[in-house]
Formats: C-alpha cells, sequence, structure tokens
C-alpha cells in the first residue's frame, strides 16, 4: 500500500472532532425515542435502553469514521446458560439463518443479540426498525435458549435484581 493510499485511510478513519458527530446521533435518537418508546431511559453517557416483554436493547453511539457514528443495538438475551458445544452450534446456525444481526458471546458467558447501523445517515425508520427486530429477536429466543440451557432471562435478572 502507497504512502498516499495510508494517508487517504488515516483521513477516512481518524476524526477531527468525535464528539460533534456522536452528538448530532445522540440527539436525532433522542427525538426518535421520545416519539416512540417515551419510556427509554438515558444513561447520559451516550447509550439508553428500552424495555420490551422480557428483553431490554442498550443503545450505544460511538465514533466510526471522520465523518460518521456507529449505532448499536444490543440485547443480553440470556445470562448463566450452560455454554455447551448444541447451544453455540445452536446460536451459530441461527446467525445463518437470521437476515438482521447476530448472537454473541460475553466473557462472562452471557448470550447476546445485537445489530449495528451507520448514524449520519440514519433515518427515523430505520432507527426503529433495527431496536424493534433486536428486541423482537431477543424476546422471542430468550425462552428457546432458556429451556436448552438454562440461565435467566432479562427480565428475569431484572426482578431478581429488584428483590435484593
Amino acid at each position: 500500500m502507497s504512502d498516499e493510499e495510508l494517508d487517504n485511510l488515516e483521513d477516512l478513519f481518524l476524526d477531527d472532532n468525535p464528539q460533534r458527530l456522536i452528538n448530532e446521533t445522540v440527539q436525532k435518537i433522542q427525538e426518535i425515542l421520545n416519539s416512540e418508546f417515551p419510556d427509554y431511559l438515558s444513561f447520559g453517557n451516550s447509550s439508553f435502553t428500552i424495555t420490551s416483554g422480557s428483553t431490554q436493547v442498550m443503545i450505544s453511539v460511538r465514533p466510526f469514521t471522520n465523518k460518521d457514528t456507529i449505532v448499536e443495538c444490543v440485547s443480553h438475551v440470556v445470562k448463566g446458560a450452560e455454554i455447551n458445544e448444541e447451544l453455540m452450534k445452536f446460536l451459530l446456525r441461527k446467525n445463518s439463518e437470521l437476515h438482521f444481526g447476530a448472537f454473541g458471546l460475553l466473557f462472562d458467558g452471557t448470550i447476546t443479540f445485537s445489530h449495528a447501523i451507520t448514524g449520519s445517515n440514519m433515518d427515523d425508520q430505520e432507527f426503529i426498525s433495527s431496536l424493534k427486530t433486536v428486541a423482537m429477536i431477543s424476546d422471542h429466543y430468550d425462552d428457546i435458549i432458556v429451556k436448552k440451557a438454562g440461565g435467566m432471562r432479562a427480565s428475569d435478572n431484572f426482578d431478581t435484581d429488584l428483590e435484593a
């Protein structure tokens, strides 16, 4: 790769003002959430959460390139499941079947489902579709995963936290 090509890559990925981009995307998301999900929670650090059915979806905004942000919708589907070969094959097969988002596994064994979109040209419908689909898929598969491998859904975990 030539020096000129490297400079062009640096121009694309090095941001002069990432906070401005984040703030613009956060403002857009807040407007949509106020309209569509008025019970959302804001954590004040470019992240939000909504509750839908038995799941919660975290929305995070981060820098992506010097001209864009990334908006990620992540649901913690099941915590404390027995992570075994059968479950991993099931999740990988679902990743190949589902045309939207993907299951993942956090360092502590929490099973997630996530989808990301770019923020600069994001329209209302695109964001709403991403958020609702992550919630719907997570809410559907959390019961299936708990039956297969045990563990707790987000709502089970939330209820346990409230009782403590």
